[in-house]
């Protein structure tokens, strides 16, 4: 006869293995849903003006502003096991070095699939800095809507909403805000 932990342990072991494998066909049953959201993005103005940087008030550095307008509905992304999603707007430029970078100028975190059509018109959230301190000699930047899909259970997943049709050139830096 067995004794009492005994048969604790095997009635723990027993649930354990049936949740890990539900938990597994949940993972490998959101691969069956494959959505591939659209959006559009228009770049209504970028301005880079002068500016003294905050940590070292002597260095001047050039600050961009972006105004942009998307629209995208993401909510065939959203099944039983979204969890939320993280979108954002990234900018990818070449310095003259050649050194590819890549900036987040936007985002937001879409937790309801009622909140995930997104319609921004004539936004900007962060400021756009390059580590140069200079925007000159910068290549031709392409903007696109990307997002990630955060799952309660199995791999992360991401993709592109939206790009611009063209890059678009850094235009030359002013003295003041206007």
């Amino acid at each position: 006869m067995h004794s009492i932990y005994a048969r604790v342990n095997s009635i723990s072991a027993f649930w354990s293995t049936c949740v890990m494998v539900l938990l597994g066909a949940v993972a490998l049953s959101s691969f069956l849903f494959n959505a591939d959201p659209k959006g559009n993005l228009d770049i209504v103005s970028l301005k880079v003006f002068h500016s003294k940087t905050r940590r070292y008030p002597f260095r001047n550095e050039e600050i961009g502003f972006v105004k942009f307008n998307l629209s995208a509905d993401f909510t065939p992304l959203f099944n039983w096991n979204t969890k939320q999603l993280f979108v954002y707007l990234e900018a990818e430029y070449a310095s003259p070095q050649g050194v590819n970078n890549t900036v987040v100028i936007w985002d937001r975190i879409v937790r309801r699939k009622e909140d995930a059509t997104i319609d921004v018109v004539q936004k900007d959230k962060y400021k756009l800095r390059d580590l140069s301190g200079s925007f000159s000699n910068v290549l031709a930047a392409q903007y696109s809507l990307k997002y990630n899909v955060m799952p309660y259970v199995g791999v992360l997943s991401y993709g592109e909403a939206a790009r611009t049709a063209e890059a678009i050139d850094f235009p030359e830096a002013r003295d003041s805000v206007s």
